[in-house]
């Protein structure tokens, strides 16, 4: 029996292409929490980017920057991973080599980034976010950073997570850019920190998703639902694929299972 539903934003709820949620989607939450169901994000947007797309839409909790910050409705804290110190200061020695690689540090409910060029751009107008403001990255020493987007493109991880960020690991949802987090965290370590606070099983749970950084939580979460406009290897993670979010993909995927 389904307990708890874990949602992420970009590519799920909100469509790429109107950059909504579509109205089926939104009264299909509706419904759920009516059952008594749970429903929860699961977004690797900082909490001050999720709050925006969301809107005004009511969830009982949230996964926040791929599992690195989880909190409850009434901004209960459940969990926090951060970034090791150690790694913040190899970074900000490594960008002195390379300034033309952008970063983006999050910390609390701010963030900033040391440098904006085209492919910055690019990611902020595919999902209508505003650019943080640019601090130099010695502005990153002695903060809780939580996650950081570097600007660089997978041939390059070798590098970075070998010899600079040792105990990070990245999550890529589009090949501009990757979410960084510290190693062991993910939307599935999220989900596993949000359940054991709630009292709920693991298989009592259902997930939606689209994204590489979705993969963990469809491969953990009870029944893994990935969207019909997902990669063919997020679509191999999951238990069932659905139409895409902009063909009403979460609610014919609830009527699949019969949950609504």
């Amino acid at each position: 029996m389904v307990k708890a539903i874990f949602f992420d934003i970009d590519g799920t709820l909100v469509s790429f292409k109107t950059h909504t949620i579509p109205e089926s989607t939104r009264k299909a939450l509706a419904a759920l929490r009516e059952k008594g169901i749970k429903v929860f994000i699961s977004t690797g947007r900082p909490k001050v980017l999720m709050m925006k797309a969301v809107g005004d839409l009511p969830f009982d909790g949230y996964i926040t920057l791929n599992g690195s910050y989880c909190f409850t409705a009434d901004d209960i804290d459940i969990y926090k991973g951060r970034i090791p110190e150690e790694d913040i200061e190899r970074l900000i020695q490594y960008h002195k080599q390379r300034p033309d690689i952008p970063f983006v540090f999050v910390h609390d409910d701010t963030w900033f980034i040391t440098g904006v060029n085209e492919a910055v751009q690019q990611v902020a107008d595919l999902i209508k976010i505003t650019v943080p403001p640019v601090c130099p990255i010695e502005e990153a020493r002695g903060k809780e950073i939580m996650q950081i987007m570097g600007y660089f493109k997978q041939d390059e991880d070798l590098e970075v997570f070998s010899h600079v960020l040792k105990h990070c690991e990245p999550m890529r949802w589009y090949p501009l850019f990757a979410d960084i987090i510290a190693r062991g965290n993910s939307k599935s370590h999220g989900i596993d920190k949000v359940i054991e606070y709630y009292g709920i099983d693991l298989k009592d749970t259902m997930a939606f998703g689209d994204g590489g950084n979705d993969i963990p939580m469809l491969r953990h979460a009870g029944i893994g639902v990935a969207m019909g406009n997902a990669a063919p290897e997020v679509q191999n993670a999951a238990n069932y694929i659905t139409t895409s979010v902009d063909e009403d993909g979460i609610l014919n995927a609830l009527k699949h299972f019969g949950i609504l």
